[in-house]
């Protein structure tokens, strides 16, 4: 039986992106054993992305009110748990993920029954490697995270990875809305999910606006730092 797999791309003002990123998954082959299917989230968008999205081949979970990337992949989550997908995978709706590397991805998880596995930019140092700011935090989130979990991280803040059923079980009911990549290692560790991570190249943006800015870096990771110690507060406490 083919294993059932949900790609799920979080969109928010994409116009320029999301039209290459569904047909360049489209165009993916994944095997024999695999069903893929697109599950485009347009959280809302105020451009011409659900317009767009609604002409490709996949499936558009259409927002109406905006939930930011958190809800928005939560919702392709809920809609793979409970049309029984066997894996999810997030792949960001600017392009910055090339489908080419799904495969890298779906291949480690089959062979090594880990429950997720994390696209890295960072093992091979191939592709575009972020802004130099971003990189800064990306590295200080690693050793953040491994001080709260024991689990060493190179790209806690990379939105390409794919999950299985085990984990689309709680992330159904229970996912991080505002900084859902590094808050949600913690909520996996604490649940000993096994973590893993590839190389992958990934490239610039190719539509869109990122929501972190230089000036802001230091402040973002700050509200993240918070985000995370909290995360972590709450489920030691539920222990």
């Amino acid at each position: 039986m083919k294993k059932k797999i949900a790609v799920i791309v979080p969109a928010y003002n994409e116009e320029s992106a999301i039209a290459n990123v569904v047909n360049d998954i489209n165009l993916l082959q994944a095997g024999d054993n695999f069903h893929l299917d697109v599950v485009v989230v347009n959280d809302c968008s105020k451009d011409q992305t659900a317009k767009i999205v609604k002409k490709l081949n996949c499936i558009l979970l259409d927002l109406p009110v905006n939930l930011g990337i958190g809800g928005a992949v939560q919702t392709g989550f809920k809609y793979a748990y409970i049309n029984s997908y066997d894996y999810a995978i997030q792949v960001d709706g600017d392009g910055q993920h090339p489908p080419a590397e799904i495969p890298k991805l779906l291949n480690h998880i089959c062979k090594t029954n880990v429950d997720i596995v994390i696209g890295s930019r960072f093992l091979d140092k191939k592709g575009f490697m972020s802004t130099f700011f971003r990189r800064i935090g990306i590295i200080y989130f690693k050793y953040l995270i491994k001080f709260f979990t024991g689990n060493t991280i190179t790209d806690s803040t990379s939105g390409f990875r794919i999950i299985n059923r085990k984990i689309l079980n709680i992330v159904k009911d229970n996912y991080p809305d505002e900084y859902p990549e590094p808050e949600s290692i913690i909520l996996y560790s604490w649940h000993n999910f096994t973590i893993a991570e590839v190389p992958v190249v990934m490239l610039e943006r190719q539509g869109g606006q990122s929501s972190i800015r230089a000036f802001t870096s230091l402040y973002y990771m700050l509200k993240v730092s918070i985000a995370i110690f909290f995360t972590y507060i709450r489920f030691r406490g539920s222990k």
